[in-house]
Parts: C-alpha cells; sequence; structure tokens
C-alpha cells in the first residue's frame, strides 16, 4: 500500500513547545517509480502553528447564492439560457480578475513535476521560484487544480517536514483535499488517525472532508458521527447531508437516509443534485412503497420550490419511473408550443396566471412584507408611500404600469424623454389605461429630459413623480397588483430583491409566476421605430402530474440558466392505462 504512515508515538512539549506536536515512527515509503523515502525524524505541526484555530473561526456556513444577470435581445427574458450573452463581457473581466488573483506576480513560472522528487530537488525548484515564504503551500494548491500524482504530493510533503521541522496543518488540510478528490480511502484514513491524535478538534473544512473521504467505505459511519459534531456548533451544508445520505444508500440503510434528508429539509437546506440521484438510483432492494412513496415526495418539493433538475438526474428519474414493478410509465423527450401543449403527447400544461384564490393571497403578502415592511420606509418615506397609495386608490384600475427610468435607458440615441413618450404612446393606444412611475429630477429642463416632451407624456399617461432617492420597484408592484389580475408592468427589472423579501416557498413561487405572466419586456427600441414587446408564455414551467401523466422542466446540459430563468426542454412521462 502506498501510503504516507505516520504512526504516533510520543507528544514532546519539551522539544516542540506548547502548541508542538511530534509524530515518529515513519515508515519507509515506496513510490510509484520505485524510489525510497525515509522521514529519518519526525513529521510534526510546527511549533506555534495557529492556522489551524484561525481557519476554525473565520469558518461560517453561507447561505449566498451567486446569480447571473443579462440577456439578448433575440430570446425571452426568462428563458433558459438568455443571460448568457448578457452576461459574457463580465464573465471575462471577472475570470481575468480571478486568473490574476491565483497567479503569483512574476516570479517565474513553476511547473508541477511529473514524477516525485527528493528534498534536494525540491529545494533546487523552490530556489529557482524565487519563492521563500508560502512555496510549499502554492505547490499544493497548484497540484489540487490540476489533480496532480498523489506520490508527487507526498514527496512535497516529505521536503516540508525537512525544510520546515513539521508540515503546518494549512499544507496537510490541502494533501487531504487531493486524497478525497481522488478517493485515496488509504491516505485518507492516514491523516484522519494523524490528525484526531493531534487535535481534540478539526475546522469545518476538514470535517467536511473527512465526511465525503470516509462517506462510501467502510468507516462511513464515521461520517455520520462527524456530522453529529457538527451539528453542536454550526448548521452542517447540503453538500455534508449529501454525502451521509449517500453513504447511507450505498450501504442500504435508507431509514438513515430518509431521516437525514428530512432533517436537512426541516433546516430550510436545498438538497444537492447528487443527493437526489444517489436516492433514485437506490438499490432495487430498497425500492419498496414507502421508498417510492417518498421519492414521489421528493418530486413534489421540486414543484413547491421551483427546483428544476439538470439533464444526468432527468435521465435518474426516467429510467426510475420506467422501472416501477407493474406500472407501465414512458418517458420522451420534448418541448412546450408556444399555446402550452406538450408536443409529446399534446396535453395542455397548467396556465402562467393566478387563480383568483393565488392572486389574493399573493396581494396580501406581499403588501405587507415588502411595502408596509420596515424595509421600504429606508428606500422612500412613509409620507410619499401614503400619498401614492391614495394616488392610485382614487385612480381607476390600470391596464399597464412603467418604470419610466428604466423605459428611458432602452437607447443612448436622442432625448431620454423621446423614447419614454414614444413607448407609453404605443402601449396607450386602443384605449389602454397607463400609469408611468418617474423621478422628480425627469420634470426638470435638460438636454436628455425635454419639457414639452415630459408635457406629452402627462396628457398621454397618469404619472407620479417620486423623489429621487426612492425607489420605484415596490411602487410599481403595488400598483400593478392593486389595479387588479389583468394589469400588467412594463419594466427590465427582475424584481429579485423583492421576491426574496417574501416569507417562504410557496408565495416566492406565486410571485415569480405571476412576474412571468404580467411583466412585458421591450428588449430593445430604435427612435422612430415600431415598439416590439416579448410574448409572455402562456403555460407555467413548473414540474406538473396527472394520475397518468408527469411533466418536468429540466436543464439541457450545455445550456447556462439564471435563476430567474426557466428551461424550455421538458421530460414527458406517460403511464398506460
Amino acid at each position: 500500500m502506498i501510503a504516507v504512515r505516520i504512526l504516533y508515538r510520543t507528544w514532546s512539549i519539551k522539544s516542540c513547545g506548547m502548541n508542538g506536536f511530534m509524530w515518529h515512527g515513519v515508515p519507509r515509503l515506496n513510490c510509484q517509480q520505485g524510489l525510497k523515502w525515509t522521514i529519518s525524524k519526525c513529521l510534526s505541526v510546527g511549533a506555534g502553528d495557529n492556522y489551524k484555530n484561525s481557519f476554525a473561526k473565520r469558518s461560517k456556513p453561507s447561505k449566498n447564492k451567486v446569480n447571473r444577470n443579462g440577456s439578448p435581445h433575440t430570446i425571452a427574458v426568462f428563458s433558459a439560457g438568455a443571460a448568457k450573452a448578457r452576461s459574457e463581457v463580465m464573465q471575462h473581466k471577472a475570470k481575468t480578475f480571478h486568473d490574476s488573483e491565483n497567479t503569483f506576480p512574476q516570479k517565474g513560472q513553476i511547473e508541477i513535476p511529473s514524477g516525485p522528487l527528493e528534498a534536494k530537488e525540491w529545494s533546487k525548484l523552490k530556489d529557482e521560484s524565487r519563492r521563500v515564504r508560502g512555496f510549499e503551500d502554492f505547490m499544493m494548491s497548484q497540484m489540487i487544480s490540476a489533480n496532480s500524482d498523489i506520490d508527487v504530493a507526498k514527496s512535497l510533503l516529505v521536503f516540508a517536514a525537512k525544510e520546515q521541522s513539521g508540515i503546518s496543518y494549512k499544507l496537510l488540510l490541502k494533501y487531504l483535499a487531493l486524497c478525497v478528490r481522488q478517493n485515496q480511502v488509504a491516505e485518507v484514513c492516514d491523516v484522519y488517525d494523524i490528525m484526531k491524535n493531534k487535535f481534540k478538534t478539526f475546522d469545518t473544512g476538514a470535517y467536511s472532508l473527512f465526511i465525503k473521504g470516509f462517506s462510501l467505505t467502510d468507516r462511513w459511519r464515521d461520517s455520520i458521527s462527524m456530522l453529529e459534531t457538527l451539528k453542536k456548533t454550526i448548521t452542517p451544508s447540503p453538500v455534508n447531508y449529501g454525502h451521509c445520505i449517500q453513504g447511507a444508500i450505498y450501504h442500504k440503510d435508507d431509514e438513515l437516509a430518509w431521516a437525514l434528508y428530512d432533517e436537512m429539509l426541516k433546516a430550510d437546506l436545498t438538497p444537492c443534485e447528487e443527493t437526489i440521484q444517489s436516492l433514485f438510483n437506490a438499490d432495487p432492494d430498497l425500492q419498496h412503497e414507502t421508498f417510492r412513496n417518498k421519492l414521489i415526495g421528493v418530486l413534489d418539493y421540486f414543484r413547491d420550490h421551483q427546483i428544476y433538475p439538470k439533464e444526468p438526474l432527468m435521465q435518474n428519474i426516467k429510467s426510475w419511473f420506467e422501472s416501477i414493478p407493474n406500472e407501465s410509465w414512458k418517458g420522451h423527450l420534448s418541448t412546450v408550443s408556444d399555446t402550452g401543449y406538450c408536443q409529446s403527447c399534446k396535453q395542455q400544461l397548467e396556465s402562467i396566471h393566478l387563480m383568483p384564490g393565488e392572486y389574493m393571497t399573493l396581494k396580501d403578502v406581499f403588501l405587507r412584507s415588502v411595502i408596509e415592511g420596515h424595509d421600504t420606509f429606508r428606500k422612500t418615506t412613509p409620507q410619499e408611500l401614503q400619498e401614492f397609495c391614495q394616488f392610485v386608490k382614487s385612480r381607476p384600475p390600470y391596464d399597464i404600469v412603467v418604470d419610466g427610468l428604466n423605459v428611458s435607458y432602452l437607447t443612448t440615441k436622442g432625448p431620454r424623454s423621446q423614447t419614454l413618450l414614444d413607448v407609453v404612446s404605443s402601449l396607450s393606444s386602443g384605449g389602454k389605461r397607463v400609469l408611468v412611475l418617474g423621478r422628480k429630477h425627469m420634470l426638470q429642463e435638460s438636454r436628455i429630459w425635454l419639457r414639452h416632451h415630459m408635457n406629452l407624456l402627462q396628457q398621454r399617461a397618469d404619472c407620479f413623480f417620486l423623489d429621487n432617492i426612492s425607489e420605484d420597484d415596490p411602487f410599481l408592484l403595488y400598483a400593478s397588483l392593486n389595479s387588479g389580475i389583468h394589469c400588467r408592468f412594463l419594466t427590465r427589472d427582475l424584481m429579485r430583491d423583492h421576491k426574496s423579501c417574501l416569507p417562504n416557498a410557496q408565495t416566492r413561487r406565486l410571485f415569480f409566476k405571476w412576474q412571468r405572466g404580467h411583466q412585458l419586456v421591450l428588449p430593445f427600441y430604435t427612435p422612430g421605430n415600431k415598439v416590439h414587446l416579448q410574448p409572455i408564455m402562456c403555460y407555467d414551467t413548473i414540474m406538473q402530474r396527472t394520475d397518468f401523466s408527469w411533466h418536468i422542466p429540466y436543464d439541457k446540459m450545455g445550456v447556462d440558466r439564471a435563476s430567474f430563468e426557466v428551461p424550455k426542454t421538458w421530460l414527458c412521462l406517460q403511464k398506460k392505462h
């Protein structure tokens, strides 16, 4: 067995100090190319190495999510992949910054060795790099990125032990990450035994690596124990839970797997795709009726939380349905027509429009959570909000509410007041009642805000001008919801902040459904040309079922979808009856 087997024999405070530990009894190491290494004295955590403690203090669970923005003019704003074109420039800038952050400034490129090196060879490479401090950590990070040969990493550890009179916690943790990535089970066990003897507790990064490293091995119960230890101080991540669930399923303990799954949902954690795949791919011996009902519950959870499976999970779901005993399910990949019919089975999908009860629920919750919430008054004043509410209530319901400032920025050609006037004139044709929300600075004569344009605008639509520091989105949504279920609104703002203010997943789903059914989008405009609005989908992109069918929207491989977009590809499942 090729392993760094370090047997702990003594703990010498005298020779290492209060924070120093010594590991003795290092056997000869046999490398892939036949090279023999001997660590003659010890591998030790360097005296005064406080990295572990400071790292643990900095390790905090995060719920931040990263979203992409933007969409090309030719694709509906809520369609999967629409954000990709708009974000290409920003992604390029971010990549350039990331590369510069991870590339050390002009100290010479360091090529990762193709095979293990002796200590003197590592020393020569270090000298050539002109990197006196941090060389070992940098090289190990590079090896993780390149997924290098584990024997090369071991030789670096031997060099570090001699060069630094010990191996730092940071370097050992990086070595562990490489071992876990390559599924080097023996190495993971060795590192665990070493660290367990040296430290009373681990930081969250080490726990997470060990949980993953042990989950599919004979020591998978250790993963469960570590998860329980983590829960004493923090809420474990969905990835932590996922690895434990995968381990339980792999070892046919379905009762424990579902208990962990339910515990994760109660903690308001969203399961990872790989976790769900492990459940649908469970051994046929586990696929009893109760297990199958729980899997149907997973799909219901997807619907309630508007989660779309990626293509590999979709294929797992398809195979699972088709393998259910005594049921004749057959799946087909499909799309949906503009009129809302599945192209495979010709069944009409659920409407994008809310039922009256759903609409009233959304309206009441929105007014209470967003308009009347304390956060709103940081963006406006109670007096302005009250004035606006009275303004809206004193007038007949509107057909369209327009974010005036947002629309005026559609083009840089000509005055912004001209762009806004042209668009509103087009919308108000045919007798539609239009409300335009603007800012008070728009009424001040300037080269981009011409007074005669603004006068004409106020003749063709009702206008309400907010203070320049106020945020207009809550006012736009209030006017739209207050005007009734028929009212639509025009803005390029995707309202993600307001969706996140809503109290629960069901209400957020209703808001997103209402938004997609009522938000008008004008992707571009050229002065003097006709106004072309993007069509609004008539069907709801959400997992839906009947007694004899399932329609599951999924993310196709290779299509980047932002959080506010919906997939265009579907799995159609039909049961023969």
